[in-house]
């Protein structure tokens, strides 16, 4: 019993110390996409950042699969060290109900670190279409049931989901056409190959100011700064509608807190950093958030109850 007891005060001597020694060697960035996107640059810029304010390298390994599952499996397996952390996209709330049989506990097996930032989607349409607000689209499908097509970047996405009710609420019914990905999808909104598409502003509005293609809603309860001009979903006749994208940092559970804290603080210091500040407002369209870890756990279990009902409901299945 005195050697527990002994061991514990030793942990609890440490950590202080193990805190503020960190990190002495590398720190590993899961991205669990593909280069490219929204994730994979966030955590780049991140990473830079902190190797400068802390002098060691921040390391980001993508490890695409499953909507961003298979990395988030391989991060809740990695050693509780302080050395391996994961950014996630929306998608990490929605596959605990969408895919079946998880490696991992989403909201056990990872602790939260912080919610980076938030953003609506688009509504978007090739600039020749006839539709030009979501009161159009609502008409066209009403007249026509089954003949408007939207895009998303796949089946049990947020955008499908998100489309689901709204269609709900308008009582229309559209024809989804699942991507494997953004560009795939804007590209075939661009050319007219589909109706509407529905995406991130960080995708979409380089285009929508380009003139390629039109916004004709957003899908925050308000609008974003990156697209002042369009509408949001709650002021064309879906009061209180809001659905967001979201950015979130985990690290394994069991990460030492004072390992977490010292992190989260580096964190806050970088993205209110001017130039981080810039990109991520002005070229990821996020709304800065900058959450404490109570905050980003408190999100992750609102969307997760959120978007497993629209799934149940709806029977909705992944690619």
């Amino acid at each position: 019993m005195l050697r527990a007891v002994l061991m514990s005060l030793a942990v609890v001597f440490a950590a202080p110390v193990l805190a503020q020694d960190w990190p002495t060697k590398p720190v590993r960035f899961i991205v669990p996409f593909p280069p490219g996107g929204s994730v994979d640059p966030l955590a780049r810029l991140l990473g830079v950042k902190l190797g400068d304010s802390l002098k060691q390298q921040f390391i980001v390994e993508n490890k695409p699969g499953a909507s961003g599952s298979i990395g988030a499996a391989q991060a809740a397996k990695s050693p509780p060290d302080g050395y391996t952390f994961l950014f996630v996209f929306d998608t990490h709330a929605v596959n605990p109900s969408l895919i079946p049989n998880l490696p991992f506990d989403t909201a056990k097996d990872l602790a939260p670190v912080m919610l980076v930032g938030t953003a609506p989607m688009a509504i978007a349409t090739n600039a020749s279409k006839p539709y030009r607000s979501f009161d159009d689209v609502i008409k066209a499908a009403k007249a026509k049931p089954d003949s408007v097509t939207y895009g998303t970047v796949g089946n049990g996405s947020l955008g499908h989901l998100t489309m689901t009710l709204v269609q709900q609420a308008a009582g229309i019914q559209l024809v989804h056409v699942p991507y494997k990905g953004g560009g795939p999808m804007t590209q075939d909104a661009i050319g007219g190959q589909v109706e509407l598409a529905i995406g991130s502003v960080a995708v979409l509005a380089g285009h929508v100011k380009g003139g390629k293609l039109r916004a004709v809603a957003v899908t925050g309860d308000k609008r974003s700064h990156v697209m002042p001009d369009v509408p949001a979903l709650a002021e064309q006749g879906f009061k209180g509608f809001s659905a967001l994208a979201w950015w979130g940092i985990f690290a394994p559970a069991g990460t030492p807190k004072p390992i977490v804290d010292k992190f989260h603080a580096e964190l806050v210091k970088a993205v209110n950093l001017p130039d981080v500040r810039k990109t991520l407002t002005e070229t990821l369209g996020m709304d800065l958030q900058a959450s404490s870890p109570e905050g980003l756990q408190k999100w992750l279990t609102d969307e997760m109850q959120r978007w497993a009902k629209v799934v149940k409901d709806n029977g909705i299945r992944p690619d």
